[in-house]
């Protein structure tokens, strides 16, 4: 069912972004083909045989709005270089002029090796060198192109969160393996048994499941992130085991998934420790309170949300239980 959400979500906003783009396109918002007139000044003089001549652009504000037709608050004025080679004249704005939009969105498409926004000089008057016109590359799919990039780096991080997750994740299911193998697991589980057969009272006792949400409810207390995730895909792992069906979540799943996701916390998580100091010691109360609380807010959710009609349906276990049983 997530995937179809994700799907829905991924699909919504390319029909969004398309329709925005389209009503850009339509209202030839980038004025592509059009030639933006600025002037142009010469601190140092113009020199025709030079290559790269530093100059400071400007437009009005009236010339700016008129030609965008958008609100230009104050004239604009930028320093840059005029580019002359001999297949013609380009002039580049310095990267770190801050452009009014369109002229931002446009630097995006229409930019130099160095990020600075640059555009063909269309008519220039070398005898008498202090205006020009410039064309910028045509700005088409803004939106649809932002998207499309931003899910290609996405999927790049989650690759790299996924392949840094092995060691961890191999690091802690070896140790586990040893605990279980040791007898530790199973002294857990007696030791947890009085506190969580509560929230979970579908898991048979000395199921090893309990001792699994022992272990990731611990790494949790105590900000292990890292060792919580693994204690949680192994929790899921066994109480599946005690699961009749491949695609419907117990009870005791939801409590889980919900605990995990109010994410209790007695200990800051170290980056907090190293990012505050001495102080984080005036935020324990309100750490243990608020995490106390979300605690109690997931724990009352998911349990009323296991007593609701459509709920109790769909449970796996109550619909596999004998005729007769609750």
């Amino acid at each position: 069912m997530l995937n179809y959400i994700w799907a829905g979500l991924i699909v919504a906003s390319f029909v969004f972004a398309g329709v925005y783009d389209a009503r850009d396109l339509a209202a030839d918002r980038y004025r592509n083909g059009a030639p933006l007139p600025v002037s142009l000044a010469y601190p140092e003089g113009y020199d025709a045989d030079r290559r790269a001549v530093p100059v400071t652009i400007e437009i009005t504000a009236a010339d700016y709005a008129a030609f965008y037709d958008t609100e230009s608050p104050s004239d604009h004025r930028w320093t840059g270089t005029l580019i002359q080679t001999a297949d013609g004249r380009q002039l580049r704005v310095d990267a770190d002029a801050a452009l009014p939009e369109p002229l931002a969105t446009i630097a995006g498409v229409s930019a130099s090796d160095d990020g600075e926004l640059q555009g063909r000089v269309d008519t220039f008057d070398p005898g008498a060198p202090t205006g020009a016109t410039l064309l910028f590359e045509p700005v088409r799919f803004v939106k649809m192109n932002a998207i499309a990039a931003a899910a290609l780096d996405f999927a790049e991080t989650a690759a790299e969160i996924a392949l840094g997750l092995i060691g961890v994740l191999a690091l802690f299911l070896g140790l586990l393996k040893i605990g279980e193998e040791a007898g530790l697991v199973r002294a857990l589980v007696r030791f947890v048994r009085p506190v969580l057969r509560p929230l979970f009272p579908n898991i048979p006792e000395d199921h090893p499941a309990l001792g699994m949400i022992a272990l990731n409810l611990t790494a949790n207390v105590f900000g292990l992130g890292n060792a919580a995730t693994p204690f949680g895909i192994k929790a899921m792992e066994e109480l599946q085991t005690l699961n009749p069906s491949d695609d419907t979540a117990t009870d005791d799943m939801v409590m889980l998934l919900a605990i995990n996701t109010a994410s209790v916390q007695l200990i800051p998580p170290v980056l907090l420790l190293a990012l505050m100091g001495l102080q984080i010691n005036q935020l324990i109360f309100a750490i243990i309170l608020t995490t106390g609380a979300s605690l109690v807010v997931a724990i009352t959710a998911a349990k009323l949300y296991s007593r609701l009609p459509g709920s109790r349906a769909s449970n796996p276990q109550r619909t596999a239980a004998p005729a007769g049983e609750v």
